[in-house]
C-alpha cells in the first residue's frame, strides 16, 4: 500500500496549485485596483484578504485529506 500514499503526496503537490494561482489572481486584482483608485484601498485589502483566506482553505482542506487517506491505508 505504499503506492497509494506516495499517490497521496502526489495529488497534494497537484492540488497546491490551484490555491497558488488563486492567490496570484487575487493579489493581482487588488493592485491594480489600488492603482486605479486609491481611495479605495481599506475596503479592497479587506476583500483582498478574505479572498486570500477562501483560497487557502481548499489546500488546508486538501492537506487534511491527504494525510487522513495516508494514514487510514498503512
Amino acid at each position: 500500500m505504499e503506492s497509494i500514499g506516495t499517490l497521496n503526496m502526489v495529488g497534494l503537490g497537484l492540488a497546491a496549485i490551484g490555491p497558488g494561482i488563486g492567490v496570484g489572481l487575487i493579489f493581482a486584482a487588488f493592485v491594480t485596483g489600488v492603482a486605479r483608485q486609491p481611495e479605495a484601498e481599506g475596503k479592497l485589502r479587506q476583500i483582498a484578504i478574505l479572498g486570500f483566506v477562501l483560497a487557502e482553505q481548499f489546500f488546508i482542506i486538501g492537506l487534511a485529506l491527504a494525510f487522513v487517506l495516508k494514514s487510514s491505508n498503512t
